[in-house]
């Protein structure tokens, strides 16, 4: 099955990126994982933009969310909410339709509790507006996973949860 997991953060190599890299690593064998980031480049979105033309790399981004089978998506937290790159990347498929009835599987994934439910939130109203399926949520602390030389490792129970979890798409 394939799956495009995007972090949501707007910075380059970002611990929600690692995460991504890192669930992709994990379940290689059952799943064809892209992990996208560079949401920080796309343009903010408007009317007159979307009129203008779309800009060629979000029409590449969301032909990747139209022809995956699930979506994860993994954000932080940014002032109690889901970070403006993440917004803007949601926006620009709200008119389109990408991800209506699409599994969505929504991570957040912040240093400490309870961050992540403030952007949990805000990550579902953004996803229910969209019309996502989402099959499961889950809040992950950067104490839930383990970590060596700067590497970061699925806990045993994290990673039975998404298995799980991937398993329903």
């Amino acid at each position: 099955k394939s799956i495009l997991a995007i972090s949501g953060s707007a910075s380059n190599n970002s611990s929600n990126k690692q995460l991504l890299e890192c669930f992709k690593a994990s379940f290689s064998d059952d799943y064809s994982i892209d992990v996208v980031d560079g949401l920080a480049s796309f343009p903010l979105f408007s009317l007159q933009l979307l009129e203008a033309g779309i800009p060629e790399n979000v029409k590449e981004f969301k032909s990747k969310v139209a022809s995956a089978e699930a979506v994860i998506i993994s954000t932080p937290e940014y002032l109690h909410n889901i970070p403006a790159v993440l917004k803007n990347a949601l926006e620009w498929m709200t008119a389109s339709g990408e991800l209506r009835e699409k599994s969505v599987l929504a991570i957040t994934f912040t240093p400490d509790p309870p961050r992540g439910e403030f952007a949990m939130k805000s990550l579902l109203q953004s996803l229910k507006a969209s019309k996502a399926n989402v099959i499961s949520e889950i809040q992950i602390y950067r104490n839930n996973l383990l970590e060596s030389e700067q590497k970061l490792f699925l806990s045993p129970d994290i990673e039975e949860f998404l298995k799980e979890t991937l398993e329903e798409i």
